[in-house]
């Protein structure tokens, strides 16, 4: 029996190796490419210019000055006191919401299933509150004047907050705005490590109860090991979402936030819009970026490394 083959110029070329992914994902790296790539690209040529209000209302090119901008900013004792603030509310507000959500995760597994149920509608109403809305709420809460928090406070014996101003003191202050950040990630987290919590086999668990292990030692040996590339992720996605902060310390300070309350994000904004210096802002928002660049390389690789493992 004679196999018919197939002509040599019939035969279509076959694709090179990994390269169907590749072109599955181009309409997305284009997209990805025209709304992101070219105003970052923008920003890169802006912050070695001096862009003036002058040249912004006459549409003139505004001269370059090369790294003037980035010296001046390095040299600023006032932006590495915000770099500080950003990088410690950074490293509390994410290491308090990941403990908290690991902690409410943990609950939900222990509760029954309506009371889980409730716990998921009531952290996904959360979760979908605009940050706007919710800062807005917080500030109402906390107002100095007409604030329920002040009120309730001041019903204990022997406390006096009648008129209290949370933003007296940098500490107050940013207690409250991390309080209001943390309150707004824990739903993400919880959720997130109750959906890996389910992934852990109850035959170890029972097994570690059988040989006299307790809940720690649990957690400790057993479901902290089989959560950990959740955790990293996890906690690298917080990393990225906090070290942006904007929005909470922005309007719980009216739209000025005092120089105890700035970070990165509404520095760069005051810098460029408040100011009018919009090559100083750009160059401040390059280093944010530049920063930025390790935590999400981190974040990459620990993504490939569990499609690896899967």
């Amino acid at each position: 029996m004679s196999v018919v083959e197939t002509p040599r110029h019939a035969r279509g070329k076959a694709w090179p190796k990994g390269a169907t992914p590749w072109l599955l994902a181009l309409p997305t790296l284009l997209l990805l490419a025209g709304l992101l790539g070219y105003p970052l690209v923008n920003m890169v040529l802006l912050s070695f210019q001096n862009m003036r209000l002058r040249e912004l209302l006459s549409g003139r090119t505004p001269p370059w000055v090369g790294v003037d901008n980035y010296t001046r900013i390095l040299s600023d004792g006032a932006f590495w006191t915000v770099v500080w603030h950003t990088a410690a509310f950074t490293v509390v507000a994410v290491t308090v919401s990941v403990l908290a959500g690991l902690g409410i995760a943990l609950l939900m597994r222990r509760v029954n299933r309506s009371v889980r149920m409730m716990m998921v509608v009531a952290m996904m109403f959360v979760w979908a509150l605009p940050q706007l809305v919710a800062a807005q709420i917080f500030r109402w809460i906390t107002d100095s004047d007409f604030g329920v928090l002040n009120y309730v406070i001041d019903l204990l014996p022997g406390v006096d907050y009648h008129n209290h101003s949370w933003f007296v003191s940098p500490a107050q202050g940013w207690l409250l705005i991390t309080s209001l950040v943390v309150w707004a990630g824990i739903p993400f987290l919880a959720i997130t490590l109750n959906a890996g919590l389910t992934q852990v086999p109850k035959e170890l668990i029972e097994a570690a109860t059988v040989d006299g292990a307790g809940a720690w030692q649990t957690l400790r040996s057993i479901i902290l090991p089989i959560l950990k590339p959740l955790i990293i992720i996890v906690t690298t996605l917080s990393v990225i979402w906090d070290f942006g902060l904007f929005t909470q310390n922005w309007v719980l300070r009216d739209g000025h936030p005092e120089p105890a309350f700035q970070t990165l994000a509404s520095y760069s904004y005051t810098q460029a819009f408040g100011q009018s210096r919009y090559s100083l802002g750009a160059a401040i928002a390059v280093i944010t970026v530049i920063l930025m660049l390790g935590v999400m390389a981190f974040y990459i690789r620990q993504m490939f490394k569990i499609g690896e493992v899967d």
